[in-house]
């Protein structure tokens, strides 16, 4: 059980502390609801350009890493389609150096033509390296591409073409920025061996003079539901074909994605799993194969994916694929399956608990989610799931019609 404390200031940031006695350390996370999905069509990589710009200094902290370094501390951030994360680790003694860098990077970022100009080139040059100049680069924005017709997750978080960075101006931006980077549009969350009345109590010091945005919810097209097969084929310089089978599922919260979870780790958690023993190693036609969700807060997929042996025929082994999907939408899960992987995910949680940083990660994302509570209760609902459930969850989402299969040839 993780106990936590959340707080919100007179501006709109949510902050939620969680008191790990254990620890001198204290991991400080940053959440801003802007992902890929927030991005125009026509300007899209926007909220990755930032994570880059986001670390090229403010106007009383011009280098972020010198403060942190004489703070023992360390720091990094990610984006996806959903949001985007900032997070530091350091001793718990020196928390407000974490709190003083945030803070005038929320409210006092410099953006100006130099700093564009030197980040977009980082941006187009990792677009290159690693989306069209390495093996399997566009692998997933081909079936990102195939899957969504409407929503935003069409596009990979790089952005849809280098272009659209290339012709960022100074002015989109300065807005992107104004409209997402405020206070009311974040959530802060912190594990440390602190009080959390001192650590609101800093938090309002440091935080509390930056005004809220002028955020408008925002409608985010939803994707239609799908009622024909979709198919993409292509050849590429690549040592191994990659089948990928995609399905839709439902939203983060609804309980079809738990049930959808406990199908991928029925399918392909470990060397134990359905398609490893029935596809790899008894029949030899994969090398490696998968099945996982991928875990967006709307509507994702669940993804079926395999890199062929050499000689063996793509068609066959999307056959053997259509096998093992007949076979969970008719046969009952095993109890002893049910059980294993229950124990698996559950150990999982636990072991993953001791680390402060995790702690607060998953605070700050399930606050996102608008579903905090799920951070104590989601093992608890991923035992619950019933084998009928997942056989009607599979009947219900692993239908021919819905497909979305991507054939990835290599030469």
């Amino acid at each position: 059980m993780i106990k936590y404390t959340k707080h919100k200031l007179s501006n709109g940031l949510t902050v939620i502390c969680h008191k790990d006695a254990s620890t001198t350390m204290a991991a400080v996370n940053l959440i801003y609801k802007v992902g890929a999905k927030n991005e125009d069509t026509g300007k899209t990589g926007f909220a990755h350009l930032f994570e880059h710009l986001m670390f090229g200094g403010s106007e009383n902290v011009p280098d972020f890493d010198l403060p942190l370094q004489l703070a023992c501390g360390e720091n990094n951030a990610f984006t996806n389609n959903d949001y985007t994360d900032y997070y530091m680790a350091l001793p718990q003694d020196n928390i407000e150096t974490a709190f003083w860098i945030e803070s005038d990077r929320m409210n006092g970022l410099v953006i100006n033509e130099h700093s564009l100009e030197v980040q977009r080139k980082v941006v187009i040059e990792e677009f290159n390296q690693r989306y069209l100049n390495q093996p399997y680069g566009d692998l997933w924005m081909l079936e990102r591409e195939l899957c969504y017709k409407v929503h935003p997750y069409r596009w990979a978080t790089i952005g849809m073409s280098p272009d659209h960075i290339r012709e960022a101006n100074l002015e989109d931006v300065k807005l992107f920025y104004n409209k997402y980077y405020r206070p009311d549009n974040a959530m802060l969350s912190i594990a440390s061996g602190l009080d959390p009345d001192k650590i609101f109590n800093f938090v309002e010091k440091w935080f509390s003079d930056i005004p809220a945005g002028k955020l408008i919810k925002e409608s985010i097209p939803q994707e239609p539901e799908q009622h024909e097969a979709r198919r993409c084929e292509v050849l590429r310089n690549v040592p191994a074909t990659v089948i990928m089978i995609s399905f839709h599922i439902a939203a983060r919260t609804d309980r079809e994605f738990y049930i959808c979870d406990v199908i991928s780790d029925v399918l392909s958690n470990g060397s134990s799993s359905r398609l490893y023993q029935n596809l790899v190693k008894k029949k030899n036609i994969f090398s490696s194969v998968n099945a996982y969700l991928t875990g967006e807060v709307d509507p994702g997929l669940f993804v079926f994916s395999g890199n062929l042996l050499p000689g063996i025929d793509p068609e066959l082994a999307e056959h053997e694929f259509w096998n093992e999907i007949d076979m969970i939408k008719t046969e009952y899960v095993s109890d002893y399956e049910l059980e294993k992987i229950n124990n698996k995910f559950e150990s999982g949680v636990v072991f993953g608990e001791v680390n402060v940083m995790n702690k607060a990660m998953n605070l700050g994302y399930y606050e996102m989610i608008n579903n905090i509570d799920l951070i104590n209760n989601e093992v608890d609902i991923h035992n619950s799931v019933t084998k009928e459930e997942i056989r009607d969850a599979a009947v219900r989402v692993f239908r021919k019609e819905k497909s979305n299969t991507l054939i990835y040839k290599g030469k």
